[in-house]
């Protein structure tokens, strides 16, 4: 490890006899089943939040349904015991930690030492990349090292002084290292984020964070196999590998591994920013808050996946309209103009037609506002209780308040069920609103003027998402990129058609597979008429993986661009392998 490296104690447990690393003993069924049980609700043990935490990351990642083909046309869920190393690490200069794993299998490959590095996907906790590292890696004998890259549910309540300890349980600030122990927090401040209110913004660290945990997986494997150590980048293979905002963490490391530490990487559908080329997440995040809504109420919207509500455009969507050209945004006066407006703004800006279809379930689950409200926190680096734009985060907690005994039930699955970004698991998104009937346009219209306005605070977010953009990676460092042609939350045409264009102009030779009728979230994929209309695109990332191995452990060729063939949505029926049009194996 370098010696600039901090970490905290090591906590190891083994998962055998009825738990595993892939599944915590739930197998595929389990994983598809309702969230695992706690004996005592307002007391898990951590055996139990593991548990559930894997299912949660599993069941946000891959389509588990009975249609999706996971475990008969493709992936696997075998049991795989094993030992688990998690620890606390920080970066040199960072006020906050990570959380790193390390899971090595019992059946891990000592004649070809294989480690795979991941990032969490969105703000996940540690496990949030399980279903793509863990669910090829484990299988195949190689460790894996996970990192929650700064962001994670290890949420801290202002209230009662409580956060997350490194087991998972929530304990007292001082009882116990903390996953996020903010400083000198008021007691009203409501709850504390760590991606948000870290003051790292940890975006901008996030390819050291996966180099970070790399080097802590081979520290692992020495104490794991201390006859065999020392594991080092000469004699283990590295390849690191995430999805979304993992698979930018990846390409970032890509882009930092200046010791020459990864042998590959494998990035599916990359929330990644490259200079002078494509737009950065913030960027166009924000403007589908404000004009996706109104854009949605066109004709060419008709019969789209959450665009329509018993096949018509829902109030909302007319109201977001009226509201923008109230505040001067759009000209047209009729209603329909103002679709047609708002829609041509966003064609103007880059969109394309599938992305914006597709972005329909973003705009309907409110999904623009609360991932960019937490952006812009950590961009500025707010602490809790001066997020910008008036935001907060509150626990939805009973009618008692703290004091209620249900209070602490609702604390205790934080850990395992939060997605890092609220609102949801039992935590609100307050402020932001107003009492009109589109109660969501102040929040919206301030997030974007911090993006196109002036002063310093636009100066400061506009900064913030300056640090976070990628450097090259070295010449001959194998790159392979994976994205949906129809994603619409990190649509390809402005991230990973602009990086590969970066890369390729800069002499570097990336793979790039654009999946024909893939978006981003393959869970959505369970949604009826959604799924009938797509592909999965986690089947791809693991035939990408198949192939960065063979290169790397037996020295075949790197695919082609051409390898993905023309893929086809599953229809009303269960996918089949000629739907993926991409041979497996």
């Amino acid at each position: 490890m370098s010696t600039s490296d901090r970490f905290g104690d090591v906590r190891v447990t083994t998962h055998r006899d009825g738990d595993d690393l892939l599944s915590a003993g739930l197998g595929l069924r389990g994983l598809a089943g309702t969230p695992a049980a706690f004996a005592r609700p307002a007391a898990p043990t951590p055996a139990e939040l593991r548990r559930r935490a894997i299912q949660g990351s599993w069941k946000g990642i891959a389509d588990l349904g009975p249609l999706g083909g996971f475990g008969k046309i493709y992936g696997q869920v075998p049991n795989v015991p094993g030992r688990e190393f998690t620890a606390f690490a920080t970066l040199p200069g960072a006020r906050v930690p990570h959380r790193v794993l390390v899971q090595v299998p019992d059946d891990f490959d000592r004649t070809k030492r294989c480690l795979l590095v991941t990032a969490s996907s969105g703000s996940r906790g540690i496990y949030g990349a399980i279903a793509l590292a863990g669910g090829w890696g484990l299988p195949r004998g190689c460790a894996v090292a996970y990192t929650d890259k700064g962001t994670g549910a290890g949420y801290f309540d202002t209230a009662d002084g409580t956060g997350v300890a490194l087991d998972g349980t929530r304990a007292k600030a001082g009882e116990a290292p903390l996953e996020f122990e903010p400083a000198g927090a008021a007691p009203d401040a409501g709850i504390a984020v760590k991606h948000a209110h870290s003051g790292d913004n940890p975006e901008a660290d996030w390819g050291n964070h996966v180099l970070q945990a790399a080097r802590f997986g081979l520290a692992m494997l020495d104490r794991a196999f201390p006859d065999e150590a020392p594991f080092t980048a000469r004699n283990t293979r590295i390849i690191a590998t995430g999805l979304s905002n993992g698979g930018g963490a990846v390409l970032r490391a890509a882009g930092d591994d200046e010791d020459g530490v990864l042998a590959a990487v494998v990035a599916l559908e990359p929330n990644i920013h490259v200079p002078g080329h494509g737009r950065p997440f913030y960027d166009y995040a924000t403007e589908a808050a404000l004009l996706l809504p109104c854009a949605l109420a066109a004709p060419a919207f008709d019969g789209v996946p959450f665009a329509r509500v018993a096949g018509a455009a829902p109030p909302a969507w007319a109201l977001r309209c009226a509201s923008l050209r109230a505040h001067g945004k759009l000209t047209a006066v009729a209603p329909g103009a103002q679709a047609a407006e708002a829609l041509a703004m966003l064609r103007a800006s880059g969109w394309q037609d599938d992305a914006l279809a597709v972005g329909a379930s973003s705009t309907s689950l409110d999904l623009w506002r609360a991932v960019t409200a937490a952006y812009a926190s950590a961009y500025l680096r707010r602490p809790v209780g001066r997020m910008p734009c008036g935001f907060s985060y509150r626990a939805q907690y009973p009618a008692g308040g703290l004091a209620d005994p249900a209070a602490a039930i609702v604390r205790a699955a934080w850990w395992a069920d939060g997605s890092g970004v609220p609102p949801g698991a039992g935590v609100l998104l307050a402020g932001g609103t107003d009492l009109s009937l589109d109660p969501t346009l102040p929040g919206n219209l301030c997030l974007r003027e911090l993006w196109t306005g002036q002063g310093p605070d636009a100066d400061g977010l506009r900064q913030g998402v300056e640090a976070t953009l990628a450097r090259l990676p070295r010449a001959g460092l194998p790159i392979l990129v994976v994205h949906g042609a129809q994603d619409g939350l990190i649509p390809v045409a402005f991230s990973s058609e602009p990086y590969v264009a970066w890369l390729r102009a800069s002499g570097r030779l990336p793979v790039f597979w654009k999946v024909p009728y893939a978006q981003h979230f393959d869970a959505f994929l369970a949604f009826p008429d959604f799924g009938d209309r797509h592909a999965p695109l986690l089947p791809f990332g693991y035939a990408a993986l198949d192939r960065a191995w063979a290169h790397v452990a037996e020295g075949r060729p790197l695919p082609e661009d051409a390898a993905v063939r023309e893929a086809r949505p599953r229809g009303p029926g269960a996918l089949t392998s000629e739907n993926l049009g991409l041979p497996l194996h």
